[in-house]
């Protein structure tokens, strides 16, 4: 229901667009967006994006990523910018029927990408 792609090795100062198309009902919930996940770490919130299309950036990548959604296409991206070696996770799409930034709130995810930034 939702899938995620465009993740790759970059290295540090590259860019990278993640996409992740979904289902036409989850499309029009009420919030999509990207967290990552790096080894030993919790899950965090990268950004978010709402049906209306109001945004939410993590203050780590503010300025560097941009989310987006083509509403033709039911799909949401990221755009990463000026990547560090620590932006390094498994990015992953997700949906949120509710207004909140848990994680363990949200209620659907996709399959996740790699990200891997070389210095």
């Amino acid at each position: 229901q939702l899938q995620a792609s465009g993740g790759g090795l970059v290295q540090a100062g590259g860019s990278l667009r993640l996409s992740c198309t979904a289902s036409g009902n989850i499309f029009s919930i009420n919030l999509m967006g990207w967290y990552r996940q790096a080894p030993g770490k919790e899950r965090e919130l990268v950004a978010t994006i709402t049906y209306g299309g109001s945004t939410n950036y993590a203050d780590s990548v503010k300025g560097r990523f941009t989310i987006s959604r083509d509403d033709d296409k039911n799909t949401v991206y990221l755009q990463l910018n000026s990547l560090k070696p620590e932006d390094t996770a498994v990015y992953y799409c997700a949906a949120s029927r509710l207004n909140t930034y848990n994680p363990r709130q949200w209620d659907y995810w996709g399959q996740g990408t790699q990200v891997t930034v070389s210095s």
